[in-house]
């Protein structure tokens, strides 16, 4: 029994991680990719190394019993950084501004920063099960648990799958898909797109890295592909559909029961800390919320303005809850930060939804003006 409900929470991660791949599209150009890279950047430097320092100082905190004080660093600084696609697209697009300047910069920031956080979580799982004395895939043939070499490899192996997949994926995809020898993507298009998951998935376990990136990396590849993004020849054939069925068996069993095991894992009586959970959520919060706020104004944007990227871009959602599980799997981290992880996740999806809500009027009616973007009604009719 055991064995069968960690088979479908495996599977509905993964086919959680193929969907919010799926998502992880660049829209903006012009000032909103000025606005996107500035606020990226900040948004992504600034959690990232106070939650690294934090756990330096600290690291009993949050480290599990493989944790080391490097890879702790690392975890709770990708903690304090991370953002949520796919969680804030369903907000975004359920109140109308998905495709609005404000939702366009949104997702370019969001995949600026899950890109970047992704490979550094890659490599942190692949120091871990090499430290433990368990090197998997392409790397444990060579036998060395040292730590320069291994870090070495798990950095430059990540790098180059997620480069790989972002500039020839969906090429690849898109011929494979259209080749006349390929009998399963004409009679199934949800089948072959489900194969080209797992291929990708053991393409990441043959090279040591963690199954839930080739997860993503099919996904990304998949729609890229499907959209015909790249200007290499027409989109793929089947696609819109396809999605759709696997997006709805997906949603209607597997990650629904994948976040019920979640819940089922968190130890609310034992492991919830309700003072370690206030100030790790103030201090996430609030660090990420003034650097975005705090890179928008520099770069121009209205306070209103500002203030919304600050929220949407806080909300950790699924992504969030996938650190956890996976880093906890690996041991990285004790029981009190992963419920803590969960939680701050759970949370901040909730105060970014009714943030938004608020302004989405005034969001959807944003527009460039000059050299400050401005809203129509307010500053801009002054």
């Amino acid at each position: 029994m055991t064995s069968a409900l960690d088979a479908i929470y495996q599977l509905g991660q993964l086919l959680l991680m193929f969907l919010a791949g799926a998502e992880l599209r660049i829209r903006a150009g012009g000032r909103e990719r000025r606005t996107g890279t500035i606020v990226a950047a900040a948004g992504l430097l600034a959690p990232f190394a106070a939650g690294a320092g934090i756990a330096t100082l600290v690291p009993g905190v949050f480290s599990g019993p493989a944790g080391s004080t490097v890879t702790t660093a690392l975890v709770v600084g990708l903690a304090m950084a991370v953002a949520a696609i796919p969680v804030i697209s369903r907000i975004m697009m359920d109140l109308k501004i998905m495709d609005t300047a404000f939702g366009r910069i949104v997702l370019l920031v969001a995949v600026v920063e899950d890109v970047i956080l992704y490979v550094v979580l890659a490599v942190v799982l692949g120091l871990a099960r090499s430290g433990a004395g368990h090197p998997s895939g392409l790397w444990g043939v060579v036998g060395t648990t040292a730590v320069a070499p291994t870090a070495a490899y798990f950095t430059a192996v990540s790098l180059l799958f997620f480069a790989g997949s972002l500039t020839r994926g969906a090429r690849l995809f898109r011929r494979v898909a259209g080749h006349r020898a390929n009998i399963v993507a004409r009679q199934s298009p949800v089948a072959f797109r489900l194969i080209f998951l797992c291929v990708m998935v053991l393409l990441c376990l043959g090279l040591g890295i963690n199954a839930v990136f080739g997860a993503l990396m099919a996904g990304v590849c998949a729609a890229r592909g499907d959209q015909g993004v790249d200007g290499d020849g027409a989109a793929a054939e089947g696609g819109p559909a396809a999605w759709e069925a696997i997006r709805q068996f997906s949603m209607a069993f597997f990650i629904p029961v994948f976040f019920v095991l979640v819940g089922v894992r968190l130890d609310l009586v034992r492991a919830f800390d309700p003072l370690f959970f206030l100030w790790f959520l103030t201090l996430a919060c609030g660090i990420k919320t003034f650097s975005v706020w705090a890179a928008a104004r520099l770069a121009g944007e209205d306070p209103l303005f500002s203030s919304s990227l600050a929220f949407a871009l806080n909300a950790r959602g699924t992504i969030g809850i996938v650190l956890a599980g996976v880093t906890r799997q690996a041991e990285l981290i004790n029981d009190r930060f992963f419920v803590v992880l969960v939680l701050v996740s759970l949370v901040t999806c909730q105060i970014a939804g009714f943030r938004l809500s608020k302004a989405a009027d005034r969001l959807r009616t944003a527009t460039v003006t000059g050299p400050r973007r401005q809203l129509r009604g307010t500053r801009a009719g002054r």
